[in-house]
């Protein structure tokens, strides 16, 4: 079920990939476009650092972000069959850290190689990000933005990212692309997939040996007590709780109309829509393999034909502009504002009156004949209008300031008035809620993904002194901006099912144990006859299974069919099949399909080079981290829970 998991993922990443790549750029490391690589890991690096790359921290609270981002990103992935300790290993935290180092090398090698990235290729990839177009097919400036504002970030800032990654992609492009699948490789791995066995079953059922059991109170009695744990209710308890979060602090505040008002005044560029031009153009491309001189001398003859008769650019660009997407409509680009053109031809347009053609302009695209159609001047926003907008900002601004000062009396309150949550509800004027039924383990319920199901907030609700001492927890962070404390009202342990309670589940149990150890037994009995006589009495008819077609017997004998050894035929196999029972499996014929599927025998030859060029880029990374000098400060070695406890 993993594996099928992981191949879906994978699978939506490839088709999706340039829309990941921005959401991605959206969640990963996000405080980089804030403050910037360098400055990031010098933030309170001290004791926080858990790794150096090239004397550079990479801190504590950075990997803590890191690993909450890949949470959130599972979660939204496998929605409720995430479980968070998948990533509460010392391998998964490993992994987490693995990957900030390796974007740390890469980062200092694209520096020493003095990468860049073009404000054309830039643009591009902007541009051709799926879901950042309307209905019809235009980028979505406003989409685009309010994408960026929901994280926090300007497109001034996700840009300064994105042109940082893209540097990043040139290098890791080159390694991968070094690697390559010989084809003898990849034939003879397509050959044993495709590879086809006609085998005949013959299967002992352990139904059919149930009514040949016979149980015993003795042999209850003894499953019963080495399969304890079966029969085990789990510890739980029924606790009390209190939340701090940027919701319950935003509650508290009030912001007056005078305020709103003042800020308004004090911001008005903000709510004022910036000038917006539409503009058609005739573009003649350069590049590899254009003659230059040629290219201008046309954009010049074209720009003498639309100067004599204007009203013929739409027919002009329809018949001669190279740029595809707005050729077909006359040249016509739309409304944009500043900052989403490559700049000599933003700055060409923002010179024009409307009606006005510009001189030849040329940029990274090639050169443009630009005509001004349209212009859109700024316009403010009235108050009534960003009124609403406006209280929502302050309040939050001043929850963000407010919630520090009361974090710090949160967790001073709780744990100083340790035998009651009451103090600090009073205080912070928070409810006291109540949760029945809490185990050691998150529930994997989504509608459970509450502040009292997070996995730390449960270790410390589980902890001796909470159990024991019936104190409060410590005020533990689960999310950003989210505290939680906790105190046990009632504890019940682990306890066992009296037998009598669950004779008849036992009875079951035992009963297909017996039943199936007595089709193993047959079955094998059966499998060493048939190797010395080779007879096909009671076998069923012939099938013909293979690695890639569906299974039409159990996986478990399709596996032991297709390793089994076939040098000389007939050839037997027997295999427990979990348990249903035993099979036993004649080997006929071993052939391969007369028409191999070509388009499935690449695809396969692309994930063999995808796997090679993943050795060639661990390498690479190996390299690049003996050069700039990896250090692991804090290796992992205990879970979260454990770190908790010895805290």
């Amino acid at each position: 079920m993993q594996f099928v998991r992981e191949l879906t993922m994978f699978d939506f990443i490839r088709t999706h990939q340039r829309l990941m790549q921005f959401l991605l750029l959206l969640f990963i490391f996000p405080s980089f476009a804030f403050f910037g690589l360098e400055g990031y890991t010098r933030f309170r690096e001290g004791d926080n650092a858990i790794a150096k790359v090239a004397g550079k921290a990479i801190t504590q609270q950075e990997f803590e972000m890191a690993q909450r981002e890949q949470m959130e990103r599972f979660r939204q992935t496998f929605g409720p069959q995430f479980d968070p300790k998948m990533l509460d290993t010392p391998e998964a935290r490993q992994n987490i850290l693995d990957g900030l180092i390796a974007q740390r090398v890469i980062a200092a090698e694209a520096a020493d190689k003095k990468l860049a990235v073009s404000d054309q290729a830039l643009q591009q990839t902007i541009l051709a990000t799926p879901g950042l177009t309307g209905a019809d097919g235009k980028f979505d400036l406003e989409r685009y933005k309010s994408l960026l504002a929901a994280q926090g970030m300007t497109p001034a800032m996700y840009e300064a990212r994105l042109r940082q990654d893209l540097a990043l992609q040139q290098i890791s492009a080159a390694v991968q692309g070094s690697a390559f699948a010989p084809n003898t490789t990849a034939a003879r791995l397509s050959d044993l997939n495709d590879q086809e066995r006609e085998v005949q079953e013959l299967l002992f059922k352990t139904s059919d040996y149930a009514s040949q059991v016979k149980v015993t109170d003795d042999m209850l009695k003894a499953y019963y007590e080495k399969n304890g744990s079966q029969f085990e209710v789990p510890e739980q308890v029924k606790a009390e709780y209190l939340v701090l979060n940027s919701d319950a602090v935003a509650s508290q505040i009030s912001v007056s109309e005078a305020d709103i008002k003042s800020y308004y005044d004090q911001n008005a560029q903000r709510y004022t829509e910036e000038e917006q031009r539409r503009a058609s153009h005739i573009l003649i491309k350069t590049g590899e393999g254009v003659d230059k001189a040629a290219a201008k001398q046309k954009a010049e003859q074209l720009l003498a034909q639309v100067r004599k008769t204007p009203g013929d650019f739409a027919r002009l660009a329809k018949e001669n502009s190279q740029d595809p997407g707005s050729a077909e409509r006359g040249g016509d680009l739309d409304f944009f504002g500043k900052g989403m053109m490559v700049k000599p031809f933003e700055d060409a347009v923002f010179q024009l009156k409307k009606g006005e053609i510009s001189n030849v302009v040329e940029s990274d695209f090639g050169f443009h004949i630009i005509q001004l159609t349209e212009v859109k001047p700024a316009q403010a926003k009235s108050f009534d209008q960003v009124k609403g907008e406006i209280a929502a900002e302050i309040k939050k601004q001043l929850a963000q300031k407010k919630y520090a000062e009361m974090a710090e009396q949160f967790s001073d309150l709780v744990y100083e008035q340790a035998d009651s949550l009451k103090p600090a509800a009073d205080k912070l004027n928070l409810k006291i809620q109540t949760a029945e039924g809490l185990s050691r383990a998150p529930k994997a319920d989504p509608a459970q993904n509450a502040p009292v199901n997070h996995p730390k907030f449960l270790a410390a609700l589980f902890s001796d002194e909470a159990i024991k001492n019936k104190r409060n927890t410590e005020a533990v962070e689960v999310a950003p901006n989210t505290l939680i404390a906790g105190r046990v009202v009632d504890y019940k342990p682990v306890t066992r099912r009296p037998l009598d309670e669950v004779k008849d589940i036992v009875r079951e149990r035992v009963t297909q144990e017996e039943a199936l150890a007595l089709a193993r037994k047959a079955g094998e009995a059966r499998l060493a006859d048939v190797r010395s006589s080779g007879e096909v009495k009671g076998f069923s008819e012939p099938k013909t299974v293979s690695r890639v077609k569906t299974p039409t017997i159990e996986a478990q004998a399709l596996s032991a069919v297709m390793k089994a050894d076939a040098s000389k035929l007939p050839a037997f196999v027997g295999v427990e099949l979990g348990g249903r029972g035993y099979g036993v499996y004649r080997i006929n014929k071993v052939s391969q399909p007369a028409q191999p599927d070509a388009a499935r025998r690449q695809n396969e030859q692309q994930q063999i080079a995808g796997a090679l060029a993943q050795q060639e880029v661990e390498a690479y990374l190996d390299a690049l981290k003996k050069k700039h000098k990896v250090e692991i400060l804090k290796p992992f070695t205990a879970s979260a829970e454990a770190q908790t406890e010895q805290k």
